[in-house]
Formats: structure tokens, sequence, C-alpha cells
């Protein structure tokens, strides 16, 4: 008699999910309906309103837990249970300290678990190495936390290289590098029109438009391209149209205040546009209907910026900085697929943005060649990796 078919059960673990803000959950949501596209039985799990629920790739909401649930040390007894209603193969967690509220609690979850018997296997994506915030000095202790994650998963994945190069130095086994996709699909709503989507936000043909998009943080320099525009000489129209733009973080809450300050002291507040939260569609609407993407991270441009790879994937022509690691450098700088500047560089931003604005032929080259180099990080193929992975193909790389 044949035995039923039963496909894999995965479960990404996440600390934000859609309609939440966040480049996270935006990647875990894609993420999902790949997988589900490729046969695997796939859920987003998060905590929605104190109760961890299941998030399916139609939709679907399913709850696991009684209220009261936090990210926090003291609710693993109860997260433990929830996960057991599920009965994931894999529990797969998408770190970033940040969307867990820094705390440290999801970085020895795994340990945890394994202590209890009964875990599936487990599988951490690191989207960064920045470490959760524990009191005052904890200096290597933060640290050690990442590296106790690592170690304590059954698969590690690397979203490039440089990460990749920090994760091996840590001893840990089974790496993998799979690059992150575009979160938002070329998919402007229908009957999309460039011009007449200009034209409701008040932009006029002339105009040179510059995109940002993404969360505000110190660290993605939309303070240093505010203070660049305002060096542009009067003669030459522009906007500046924030996509998405919310600070969730207190101290990035304290920096989105102390930039609209700076907008308000320049006398900038009729030249910006701010979009708010809007849904992906509407992304990808203002994306093509930019002349140019600015996103100075002050980090370097990495591939694990889901803003970077939704602006090329859109052919928008960007300008970033010198990018921070090898796989990156491959697309935006050998290519070139963006016009690279030095990290916090003011007047060599504002040079950039000049000259972009003045050359056409240098936005469509541009354009073209870095929605050509980021081609090849498709969700199909995202999705086929992790699969092998799963399966227990550790070396993946594409």
């Amino acid at each position: 008699m044949l035995r039923p078919y039963f496909p894999m059960r995965i479960a990404l673990l996440t600390g934000e999910y859609p309609p939440q803000p966040g480049g996270i959950g935006d990647y875990t949501q894609q993420l999902s309906i790949a997988l589900a596209a490729q046969g695997l039985d796939v859920a987003a799990l998060t905590l929605r309103e104190g109760r961890l629920v299941a998030c399916r790739p139609d939709g679907g909401v399913e709850v696991l837990s009684a209220p009261g649930l936090s990210w926090s040390v003291r609710d693993w007894p109860k997260l433990r249970v929830a996960l057991r209603v599920w009965r994931p193969d894999w529990l797969h967690i998408q770190y970033q300290t940040g969307a867990y509220g820094m705390r440290a609690g999801i970085n020895l979850l795994p340990r945890y678990l394994r202590m209890r018997g009964d875990c599936p296997r487990i599988a951490v994506t690191f989207h960064d190495l920045l470490v959760p915030y524990l009191f005052p000095k904890a200096g290597r202790l933060r640290s050690w936390l990442n590296q106790r994650l690592a170690r304590d998963a059954d698969r590690v994945i690397a979203t490039n290289a440089a990460d990749a190069a920090t994760l091996r130095g840590w001893g840990g086994t089974h790496l993998a590098t799979i690059p992150i996709g575009s979160n938002i699909a070329v998919a402007p709503p229908a009957n999309y029109d460039r011009r007449a989507w200009r034209a409701q936000m008040g932009i006029a043909d002339d105009m040179f438009v510059v995109a940002y998009f993404g969360l505000l943080s110190p660290s993605k320099g939309v303070d240093l391209l505010v203070e660049a525009l305002a060096e542009i000489p009067p003669g030459r129209a522009w906007r500046l149209v924030i996509i998405g733009g919310a600070a969730t973080a207190p101290q990035d809450v304290a920096f989105a205040a102390e930039v609209e300050r700076r907008i308000t002291q320049l006398g900038l507040g009729a030249q910006i546009i701010r979009t708010g939260h809007v849904e992906a569609s509407e992304v990808s609407g203002h994306l093509l209907a930019a002349d140019c993407a600015a996103l100075p991270f002050r980090d370097g441009a990495s591939l694990r910026r889901g803003s970077l790879l939704a602006a090329l994937a859109h052919g928008c022509p960007v300008i970033t900085t010198s990018p921070s690691d090898p796989s990156a450098a491959a697309i935006l700088a050998a290519g070139p697929g963006a016009l690279c500047i030095p990290v916090d560089d003011r007047a060599a931003l504002g040079a950039a943005l000049r000259q972009v604005a003045g050359d056409a032929n240098l936005r469509r080259a541009l354009g073209q060649a870095g929605q050509a180099a980021v081609a090849a990080l498709g969700w199909p193929q995202i999705a086929r990796a992790h699969g092998a992975l799963y399966q227990g193909h550790a070396n993946t790389l594409i």
C-alpha cells in the first residue's frame, strides 16, 4: 500500500511581517511564496498582538498561541508549546536583532529547544551581524550571543560574501550563502502611467526626481542626502520622494526627528514628498517614476539591502556608496550597475546627483546595467537553493 505524501513543512520565524513595515518581513513574505511554489508546506511564524500566528503565502492566518507572548526568555515555554502545535520539519529563524526589539532571547532559543529534546531541525539566516542589546558595557557577551546562535543551528545562511567570511570564522558548520532578492516585484498598479503618476504628486515632467526607499536610520544616510540635495543649484527643479520612511527603534525615531528639523532649517519642506507606508505595488510605481534612487549607506552598499535590490530590479539608476563586500562589488562597481561614491562624502554625493540629473544617457545605461546585474537573484532561484539546503545540501550558493 502506498503511503500518503506529505510535503516538507517549513516554519519561517520572523520578528516582523507585513503589514508591519520592515525589510525582513517583506523578504520573509516573498520567500514563503517562492517556497510554496516549489511544493513546500510553509508559513511565516510571527507575533501579532502578543499571539504567535502562522501567516500562509495565500494570506491565511492561523493563531497558534494565547495572548501575552513576547520574544523574551521568560516566554520560551509558551513559544515551544506553540511551535509544537504547528510541528514543522524545519524552524528557519530570520535573524536581524532589530526585528526582535534588540532582545537576546531569540539568540538562545535553538539551545533551549534542543535541551527539551523535541525540536525540529533549525536553520538561521543572518540578515546582518549586528548584535543584540543587553546592558551597558556588555561588550563581548553581545557578540558571543550571535556566535552561539550560529553554532546551535543545523544550517547557517549568509546573504553576502563578507558576512559569510565572518560566520566561517566563528567556527560554525554547514554554512551556505544565499543572496536575498528584491522584496518588491516590478508590478505597479493596473494601468500604470509614469507621467500621470508623477503628475498626481505635483511633479512636472522636467523635475529631477530622487527616490529614497526604506526605513529611516543613521546607517542609511538620508540626512546626508538631504544636505546634498540642498546644494543643487536653484536652476534645477527637483523632488525627493521618501518611500516608506518609517522609524521603528527608539534611536531611529530620534534620528528621524532630527532629519525633519534639518529639512525645516534648510527650507526644503515643499521639495520632499513622504509616502508613508504603502503597498508593494505603490512602491513599484514610485521606483518606476523616479529618475534615480540615492541610497548612501554609511556601512557601504551590500546585497543584504533589499531597498538596493528593489531599485536595481526596477531599472532605476542607483547612486550608492562603495560596496562593503566582494559580491556587491562584482555587481555594482565592476558592472557598473550603480554610480558608487565614498562613504559619508556629501560633496561626492552632490556631484553624483548633478551628474545623473544632467545626463539622460547615463541614467539609461545605469538602469539597464543594474537591472541585468540582479536578474540572477530571482525568487525561484532563491527558493531552489533553500530547498536544496533543507534536503541536506549545505554548501548552497547562487
